[in-house]
Formats: C-alpha cells, structure tokens, sequence
C-alpha cells in the first residue's frame, strides 16, 4: 500500500463512520441549520402587521458582533424597499437571552442596538431616522427554556413604520 495515496492518508478506524460520512452529516446539519434561520428571516424580514416591516439580526451568545452576509443582507433588504427612508422611521428593538443576568443583558442590548444603529448610520442613514428600544432579557419573543429559543432571542429586530403624515 502506497502511504502518500489518498486513500493510505485518509483510512478511517473500524468502528467510527467515515469522514466522508461525518462530512455529509456535518454539511447536512448546517444546511438544515441555515434553511432554519433562513426561513425565519424570511418570515420576520415580511409584513407582520399591516403598519410595520420587520428584519432580525442575530447574535451569538455574549456577542455584539454583526457578521458580514448579516449586513449585506440588511442593507439589501433596506434596499428593496421603495423609499424606506421617505416613508418609515427605523425601529431597532434589541433582545437577548436571560444567560449573565439582568444588567449585563441590558448593556448587551445597548451594544447590539448601537452596533445595527453603526452599520445604518456609516451606510447613510440619517441618525434622526433611527429609534432604539433594548429590552435585554425583558419580553422575550422565544421560549428561553431551549437552546434554540434562547439563540432566537439574541437579535436585533429592525421595524419600518410608516411616517404618518
């Protein structure tokens, strides 16, 4: 046998499912995972009520970091809008999960709210325009008494209203 062939290299132990296997159950997860978050972004980036549109931006867990595809999606999303900025005020109402205690969350929130708010204001978004709300832990929209409810809470959501005249 040939030790420099792939299949040498790449042998898996009896007994243990092969890295061709974990790597299909892997991929498979994180697709699962995306098409998740991918439908729930979906359903909050749609109308909710006849007066509002909404968008979620989540966060990991004890994180304040918005990570690019989410900012490229929000700006998109802000984009397809005809004249969002004519017709809505922005809403940023900001979430966490209840893990580190009631005044830590609530700075959280603060610094996801302030780290959206960042990302409107540097891509021109006049700071009048934008109004924040951090619940923290307070209202929560999931059930915190699972893991993925308490992922589901760590998020900014971003709420158009419309500008009555």
């Amino acid at each position: 046998m040939d030790i420099h062939s792939s299949s040498a290299r790449y042998q898996t132990p009896k007994g243990y499912p092969s890295r061709e296997k974990k790597n299909v159950t892997s991929n498979m997860r994180a697709f699962l995972f995306l098409l998740v978050m991918g439908i729930v972004n979906v359903l909050h980036a749609q109308q909710i009520a006849p007066d509002e549109i909404r968008k979620s931006i989540y966060f990991g867990g004890g994180s304040y970091d918005i990570d690019g595809e989410q900012v490229n999606d929000l700006l998109f999303w802000l984009d397809s809008i005809p004249n969002a900025l004519e017709k809505y005020q922005i809403h940023l109402i900001s979430h966490t999960d209840p893990i580190g205690g009631k005044q830590y969350n609530e700075w959280l929130s603060q610094k996801r709210s302030e780290a959206v708010q960042n990302v409107l204001l540097y891509n021109q978004i006049p700071e009048h325009k934008i109004t924040i709300k951090d619940w923290g832990l307070d209202n929560p929209v999931y059930s915190n008494d699972s893991w993925s409810g308490m992922q589901m809470n760590r998020r900014v959501d971003v709420i158009l209203y419309p500008i009555v005249f």
